[in-house]
């Protein structure tokens, strides 16, 4: 069983979250608090193996919470309750910058109790169960001794992925599947594009924070985020970054040293326009149930720039990028994903670590030089051929 503690000053929310969860065998709430003060004491004596935590609360909010819980209980898994507003935005991703593993967005306009909580139950049972198993079924699991002071070995680790035990952090990793026939690397790279999901904020915060404003090549990214979010995201990363970091509008043209981050609800594609390479904005139906997809624009990426990409997986919740990087994979493009150990949830780069199509695995810590030198690497080969 995952064990729940649900945190929320209202009532009918404690109980719409409780009734949610009631319907997945394999959950149990074992507890609920109205506010963060009681939450912490109620961890202590519940231990429970996540907690669903509200924002606004009376005597102790959110944010105040899980800045006195991560300290204590570093590994705890903490899912945000959100509001689709500016201001649920902007206090979301604070907590993701404080510790939190993942968000929900509260129902809005929502005409019964049951379609509440069917939309609550379809986002956050995935959630949960990705984040206590990992999305590879090697999470650690919290136990009795990962309490205040405790010793951090008391977490327990279910048996490896066939296939997995053993693999390097970078190189080549063994395939699970088979992978799809590839032409031959270039070592130019003419754009990095990025994917991400659960755990992705911080990480993609991380890896662009590390780049230089000089970088020659333009970067295209998916984070599986609502509208909103997406912009303030990009507005939080352009005061924090080097680089230029702006939420895609569409009809862009791409320009070396600027990031285009996909914004809520919507494909992010990269089309040719005679030389110029443009941003390209679409409706089109949800992939691995998300919009925006990386699967959509690692194809596109593909289409217009061939092998002379940079592709990047980071942290996050199922599959998507898997088919977009088998489409790079065939053209001859480099892929980089994050390791198990540094993710929030190693599913969608393990997907493609399993599949045979990465070229190096490795810690969120490296992967920001990594790119920056197979980018600089590549425009010396360039300048050499002009030469």
């Amino acid at each position: 069983m995952i064990n729940v503690l649900v945190v929320d000053d209202s009532v009918v929310i404690r109980r719409l979250v409780t009734d949610a969860l009631a319907e997945d065998p394999e959950i149990r709430v074992v507890g609920t608090a109205p506010n963060g003060r009681v939450a912490l004491a109620k961890i202590e004596q519940l231990n429970p193996d996540l907690v669903t935590l509200d924002i606004e609360m009376p005597v102790l909010d959110g944010l105040s919470t899980l800045r006195e819980l991560r300290p204590r209980y570093p590994r705890l898994p903490v899912i945000m309750f959100s509001t689709l507003t500016a201001a649920g935005a902007s206090a979301t991703l604070d907590a993701l910058s404080a510790g939190a593993s993942d968000y929900v967005t509260k129902p809005s306009n929502v005409g019964s109790f049951e379609e509440s909580k069917r939309s609550v139950r379809e986002q956050i049972i995935p959630r949960i169960h990705a984040l206590c198993e990992g999305g590879s079924g090697r999470r650690p699991r919290r136990t009795s001794t990962d309490r205040p002071g405790g010793a951090s070995s008391g977490f327990t680790f279910p048996p490896a992925v066939p296939g997995l035990a053993g693999v390097p952090r970078t190189g080549k990793q063994p395939a699970t599947s088979t992978p799809a026939v590839r032409r031959s690397r270039t070592d130019l790279v003419d754009v990095l594009a990025v994917g991400c999901s659960t755990g992705g904020p911080d990480a993609l915060s991380k890896v662009l924070q590390a780049m230089p404003a000089s970088l020659p090549v333009p970067i295209v990214v998916v984070q599986h985020m609502p509208p909103v979010f997406t912009k303030m995201f990009a507005e939080r990363l352009n005061r924090s970054c080097a680089l230029e970091v702006v939420e895609a509008a569409g009809e862009e043209q791409l320009r070396p040293g600027t990031v285009y981050i996909a914004p809520g609800d919507f494909h992010l594609e990269v089309v040719r326009s005679g030389t110029a390479v443009m941003t390209k904005l679409q409706s089109g139906p949800p992939e691995n149930f998300c919009r925006p997809a990386v699967d959509v624009l690692f194809r596109s990426v593909a289409q217009v720039y061939g092998g002379k990409v940079l592709a990047t997986v980071l942290t996050g919740m199922g599959q998507d990028g898997k088919r977009g990087a088998e489409v790079l994979y065939a053209e001859g493009a480099e892929i980089v994903a994050q390791d198990e150990a540094t993710s929030v949830v190693w599913g969608m780069p393990g997907a493609i670590t399993q599949a045979g199509l990465t070229d190096a695995v490795l810690p969120l810590p490296d992967i920001a030089n990594y790119l920056v030198s197979r980018i600089s690497a590549g425009r010396r080969v360039r300048t050499q051929e002009v030469a």
